[in-house]
């Protein structure tokens, strides 16, 4: 049996407020949703081991640290070298029924990026259990994510759909990084 590669992992969640960023870390950590909504003040950090398998079939093993960062434009700036400091993959979450929150991405993102430069992105589109609700589709959803050649996932943190291959395809493009592909 191969032994598996270990790896150490920071990974920060950015997006506007209520998003759903805490309630998609809940559910990947704990398995877990509450309705209530809890503001983040600061930063607040989760920890997961997850285990998986590279492209080439090559066994890993990673410590993620998850950084759940409150979503607030004014504090962006001030908060970015604290919080992205170190950081190797960005979970970019927008809510599905508020199209401005995916507008903003690109500047959350653009953040990370002048702190720890280009890392990889996996943009989550939350609360696809809302779909009904929707104030945008795959369209727009494209346009705001090809500048990054990064996947995008609906996802729902209320019934946990793609919440486990938001974090896997993080997790994954980290390691062919660290491990060279």
């Amino acid at each position: 049996m191969i032994e598996p590669r270990r790896l150490k992992a920071k990974i920060c969640l950015v997006g506007e407020h209520a998003v759903g960023k805490t309630s998609l870390i809940r559910r990947f950590v704990l398995d877990e949703f509450d309705d209530r909504y809890i503001v983040t003040l600061g930063a607040k950090v989760s920890k997961k081991e997850m285990g998986f398998s590279m492209p080439d079939g090559t066994p890993v093993h990673m410590d993620m640290t998850i950084w759940d960062i409150m979503g607030s434009k004014g504090f962006r700036e001030l908060l970015r070298e604290a919080y992205f400091h170190g950081a190797q993959g960005i979970l970019a979450t927008c809510d599905t029924t508020r199209y401005e929150t995916l507008e903003d991405l690109d500047s959350w993102v653009e953040s990370v990026f002048r702190t720890v430069g280009e890392i990889p992105v996996v943009f989550a589109v939350n609360k696809g259990d809302l779909k009904d609700q929707a104030a945008f589709g795959e369209e727009q959803i494209k346009l705001a994510t090809e500048g990054f050649d990064s996947p995008w996932f609906h996802c729902s943190a209320k019934t946990g759909e793609n919440v486990e291959e938001l974090f896997r395809s993080l997790a994954t493009t980290i390691a062919g990084n660290t491990f060279g592909k």
